[in-house]
């Protein structure tokens, strides 16, 4: 499973501008960070109130990571 194409699929389906998402990916053995980018307009749509859709959008990625044995943490710009 592509973590890396996982939560770009995630971030598109959201924003309205999917052209300007993208996932930048670090890995250092079994653990990965994820850093997103969407334009300055979208951010608060991945975000969401309280935070609530950003920690839906990490627990999906921690369930895919788990799946592939390694460790996930995204960040959100």
């Amino acid at each position: 499973m592509d973590l890396k194409q996982t939560l770009t699929d995630i971030a598109r389906a959201i924003v309205d501008t999917p052209d300007a998402v993208f996932v930048e990916m670090n890995e250092d053995g079994d653990d990965v960070e994820l850093v997103l980018t969407v334009a300055e307009d979208d951010t608060g749509m991945v975000i969401g109130r309280h935070g609530k859709i950003a920690k839906a959008i990490r627990q999906i990625m921690k369930v895919a990571a788990t799946k592939t044995g390694k460790r996930v943490t995204v960040e959100i710009k």
